[in-house]
C-alpha cells in the first residue's frame, strides 16, 4: 500500500495504543512518520523502530500535550526534519472520570488543556506549514454524543469540543483543500481499557457488536481519511464504536 507514498504525518500520543497503531499504519501506506510522546520514551522508540523497518523514516519527540509551545515546538520539529508536513492525527488524550462533586478545576483545566487546546494548538501551527490538499483528523469518543453513566462529564465535554473545532477548522481550510475530520473510538483493547478488564462486559453490553475494537480499527479509518480517497470528506465525524451509539 503507498497511497501515502512522499507524505509526511505528525501523531500527537504516538508511542503506544491507538496512537502508535495509526503511526504504524500511516508509514505502512507509504508515508514517513513523527510522533510525540510525554512519559514512554521506551515504547516511542519502538515505534519508532517498527516504522523504519517497514522502510520509513520516522521521529519521536518529546512533548506534553499540556505545554502549547512544545506542541507548536513538535511540528516545527517535523518539519525540519522531513522538510514538510502533511497530515496531522491529534491523538493525545487524557482521562480524568469522576462524579462532579469529585471532580475539581485542575482536572477540569487540565483535560481542557490537553484534549482541547492542545489540538486546537496543534491544528493551527501545523495548518501554516501544510501543503494545500492536506490532512487533519483528531480522535475523539463515542462519549462525545452520549454519555451512558455518571463520572464523564469532563471528558465526554472535551470529546465533544472537537466536533466543534473540526466542523470549524473544515470552513477554515476548506478554500486550501485540507480536509478536517474526527473519528470516535468505542470500546477498544488497549493498555488503559483492556478487553479483559473489569469493566468491559459493561462496555459490550451497550454495543450492537459486542466485541471491543482493536487500535489497528481505528487506524484503518485515520489512514483512509488521510488519503486521497477521502479528498471530499470533511467536517464529518465517524464512530468505530461496534454500534454503542447506534
Amino acid at each position: 500500500m503507498t497511497r501515502l507514498a512522499g507524505k509526511v504525518a505528525l501523531v500527537t500520543g504516538g508511542s503506544r495504543g491507538i496512537g502508535a497503531s495509526i503511526a504504524r499504519r500511516l508509514a505502512a501506506e507509504g508515508a514517513d512518520v513523527a510522533l510525540t510522546y510525554a512519559r514512554s520514551p521506551d515504547k516511542a522508540r519502538e515505534t519508532v523502530a517498527a516504522i523504519e523497518t517497514l522502510g520509513r523514516r520516522a521521529l519521536a519527540v518529546e512533548a506534553d500535550n499540556a505545554d502549547a509551545a512544545a506542541v507548536t515546538a513538535a511540528v516545527e520539529a517535523t518539519v525540519e526534519a522531513f522538510g514538510r508536513i502533511d497530515i496531522l492525527v491529534n491523538n493525545a488524550g487524557i482521562a480524568r472520570m469522576g462524579h462532579v462533586d469529585e471532580l475539581t478545576l485542575q482536572d477540569f483545566d487540565d483535560t481542557m488543556a490537553v484534549n482541547v487546546r492542545a489540538a486546537f494548538v496543534a491544528s493551527k501551527a501545523a495548518a501554516a506549514r501544510m501543503v494545500d490538499g492536506g490532512r487533519i483528523v483528531s480522535i475523539g469518543s463515542c462519549l462525545a454524543d452520549r454519555v451512558p453513566g455518571p463520572g464523564f462529564s469532563v471528558y465526554s465535554m472535551s470529546k465533544a469540543a472537537l466536533v466543534g473545532m473540526t466542523k470549524g477548522l473544515a470552513r477554515d481550510l476548506g478554500p486550501r483543500g485540507i480536509t478536517v475530520n474526527v473519528v470516535h473510538p468505542g470500546p477498544t483493547d488497549t493498555d488503559m481499557n483492556p478487553a479483559s478488564g473489569p469493566m468491559a462486559d459493561g462496555q459490550r453490553s451497550m454495543m450492537a457488536v459486542p466485541r471491543f475494537g482493536n487500535p489497528d480499527d481505528l487506524a484503518a479509518m485515520v489512514a483512509w481519511l488521510a488519503g486521497p480517497e477521502a479528498r471530499g470528506i470533511t467536517g464529518a465525524g465517524f464512530a468505530v464504536d461496534g454500534g454503542t451509539n447506534a
